[in-house]
């Protein structure tokens, strides 16, 4: 019960959350709300750089590819670039499309990756719990 209570009066964050594949950005939203945050969606890379010029995001989750190839890559450079201290999150399918995988263990690829996170759609919901918490602090 008390952590109930905790849950109930902490501070509710602003996640924003864009992928073009609407049942995946569907769920996303979901799990997030469940977890007492406030979520704003976009379908594409200029939907969510629109939500970017009028707010600051606490935590924003993106998609590699949208309607371009790079646009969670293109997205998480502009909102670090505003927002240098907001943590931005890929999720994509990229690797099962592709074949081609990307790391953030490498510093290399952390100088033009400007993600704090990069993971494979298909992560469970506890996963996703746990690194929103992190990347939040709380």
């Amino acid at each position: 019960m008390e952590k109930e209570k905790n849950i109930e009066t902490k501070e509710k964050k602003k996640i924003v959350i864009a992928d073009d594949d609407v049942d995946f950005l569907l769920l996303l939203k979901t799990i997030i709300q469940k977890m007492k945050h406030e979520v704003i969606t976009a379908e594409s890379q200029e939907e969510a750089e629109k939500i970017l010029e009028t707010m600051r995001p606490d935590l924003a989750i993106y998609d590699l590819m949208m309607e371009n190839e790079d646009s969670g890559f293109i997205l998480a450079y502009k909102t670090k670039k505003k927002y240098p201290d907001v943590p931005v999150m890929i999720i994509s399918g990229v690797t099962s499309h592709t074949g081609i995988s990307f790391s953030l263990g490498e510093e290399s690829e952390r100088k033009w990756i400007k993600a704090d996170v990069f993971l494979s759609k298909g992560i469970r919901p506890d996963q996703l719990r746990r690194e929103i918490n992190r990347l939040l602090k709380i």
